[in-house]
């Protein structure tokens, strides 16, 4: 037998896949669902279906039944702006007396899933198409685990706070106080009222006229710390459908001859916008559903960088944001130091009792460089000189944990190592415990100088010479573009391995290359820190047959492409 391997603190292990079965996602602010293909909620197993809301699962279990079964799924599509989850059903065969009292395929059932300010609206039509009326009963079943997202992905806690349910005028409500001494409240309201009305069950009897009609609609309110407003359902979609389009009025859009292009290109831009959400800094891209759907620093960053051609406004917003979260003091709990920018917040109940360090965390070595940088290639976009003029004491504080924390040890080189035993071992972009290595397989200790790292510096050094340029700091101007010449020159002297044709991954705590080759050196070619000579053989190797992983290939392009930073 193997020898057990020591793994990471926060090392989660994985319950299932999220491509084992298809899931429908929604989103909207810091609300989040994931459905099965009919549009419930955890009827078959495990996983991470669910209704969330700051991070914790405000609904785990709804499920649809018509006379006790399951309806038989037609077709399940989440509409093209991703407002809506729209799902057609049809009755299964109903049995009364051994006989099929209600043939299948007789009664249509259509689903309507949509979020809005912190309620999931729903509503159920049902159409009789036989020549005879039609008598049957629908049960909506449903509950509330109130679980850390954590947990859902698969942590393990030793206690947890009381859940208590109870049947209310209205509907039915789930109450959860947290060890964190926060209320969180779950609310279903029906309407019409249902015949039947217990704590996780709600049952509904229908007569239905030849050819007739008759909707069922649902509401599921989340409540912390404040209470949402519940609105109808059609305003509340009405409101749903203005807000996407506000979203995007303004944004450059492509239109071409191919239309399957035109359409990958809408509904890139849909993906993208569903993930926008409204901080009271601006729009933030959250960075994915359902484990990341919060703001993360890095993420957040390089999506407004791509973004700048197409919406300058991301950019502004997150600038903001991240000035806004910037640590102004030592943590070492949450690998905070003056002048860092933020890694990952969270708002859930382990995250609000440090029992994971996510709550606001810095533990990431590449998001301050990297801010300065958007800084720079935004004001390049509009000459938003007044957003820079607001940020810019952020940026000379980012500039500062660069040459202090960032490079502790004076050598001229960025680095990480955690403060403490529970952060992240890895703080680059490829944060696993085991993703910085050695060619033997060995795993590198740190501190560790990341090759992309030294990339990015070097381009926000050269960026905020321009922007002190424009702020009129012209001594900060110049020793800016010092630093980053000397910079560019000790970087091809420490991380260029001949015998691999490009840079090293990293260098180790003893200053050791890890000679491996990756694409992390083609983030080089990004920054423009690479002398083009080196910048060639560089891209030579990452587009040649080695570099190939079966996972991607860019190989039709066989160029690099050089900035200008230092002109």
């Amino acid at each position: 037998m193997d020898a057990a391997i020591e793994l990471p603190e926060h090392y989660i292990e994985v319950q299932g896949s999220l491509v084992q079965r298809r899931l429908r996602s929604l989103k909207h602010g810091d609300a989040f669902a994931v459905f099965d293909d009919y549009g419930d909620i955890g009827v078959i197993g495990s996983g991470p279906e669910g209704l969330y809301f700051n991070d914790t699962r405000f609904l785990s279990w709804y499920g649809l039944r018509f006379e006790g079964k399951r309806p038989l799924l037609l077709s399940s599509v989440v509409d093209d702006d991703n407002a809506a989850l729209s799902v057609n059903l049809a009755n299964p065969d109903v049995h009364a007396d051994g006989l099929i009292s209600l043939p299948r395929d007789t009664i249509a059932i259509e689903r309507t899933k949509f979020l809005w300010q912190a309620v999931c609206y729903e509503r159920i039509g049902f159409r009789n198409y036989a020549e005879s009326t039609r008598h049957f009963r629908i049960e909506i079943g449903f509950g509330a685990d109130f679980r850390d997202l954590f947990e859902v992905r698969g942590s393990s806690r030793e206690r947890r706070g009381t859940c208590v349910s109870g049947v209310t005028e209205d509907g039915v409500e789930f109450y959860y106080e947290g060890l964190d001494n926060l209320k969180r409240k779950t609310e279903l309201r029906f309407w019409p009222p249902p015949s039947l009305l217990e704590t996780n069950r709600a049952t509904f009897d229908f007569e239905l006229a030849p050819n007739g009609r008759q909707s069922l609609f649902v509401s599921v309110l989340c409540e912390d710390r404040n209470k949402p407003q519940c609105d109808s359902f059609g305003h509340a979609f009405r409101a749903r459908r203005r807000a996407i389009r506000g979203a995007a009025t303004g944004i450059a859009t492509i239109e071409s001859s191919n239309e399957l292009f035109n359409e990958v290109c809408r509904r890139s831009t849909a993906d993208l916008y569903m993930l926008m959400t409204q901080t009271r800094h601006g729009i933030y891209p959250y960075a994915g559903i359902p484990w990341y759907s919060t703001a993360f620093g890095r993420d957040g960053i390089i999506t407004a960088m791509l973004l700048l051609w197409l919406d300058p406004s991301v950019a502004k917003g997150v600038l903001k944001f991240l000035a806004a979260m910037q640590a102004t003091a030592f943590d070492p709990l949450s690998d905070a130091q003056p002048g860092k920018i933020l890694h990952e917040t969270r708002n859930g109940e382990m995250a609000r009792l440090g029992e994971v360090p996510f709550g606001l965390y810095y533990g990431t070595v590449d998001a301050t460089p990297l801010y300065i940088m958007l800084a720079g290639m935004y004001f390049g976009r509009p000459g938003d000189i007044k957003t820079i003029a607001a940020i810019w004491q952020n940026i000379k504080a980012a500039l500062q944990w660069i040459d202090t924390f960032g490079d502790a040890d004076g050598d001229g080189f960025v680095e990480y190592a955690r403060q403490t035993e529970t952060g992240l071992v890895n703080q680059g972009w490829k944060d696993s415990y085991d993703s910085i290595f050695h060619a033997d397989g060995a795993l590198a200790r740190g501190p560790i100088a990341l090759c992309e790292v030294q990339g990015y510096v070097f381009a926000a050094k050269a960026h905020a010479a321009k922007l002190a340029h424009h702020m009129g700091e012209y001594e900060l101007e110049t020793k800016l573009r010092g630093e980053a010449q000397a910079l560019q020159k000790n970087f091809a002297a420490a991380f260029w391995c001949e015998d691999i044709g490009t840079f090293a991954l990293a260098l180790d705590g003893d200053k050791n290359p890890c000679r491996v080759r990756t694409s992390n050196a083609g983030h080089a070619l990004f920054t423009g820190i690479a002398a083009p000579g080196l910048a060639a053989r560089v891209a030579e190797t990452l587009l040649g047959p080695d570099s190939f992983s079966g996972w991607g290939n860019g190989r039709e392009r066989r160029g690099a492409v050089q900035s200008d930073f230092l002109s």
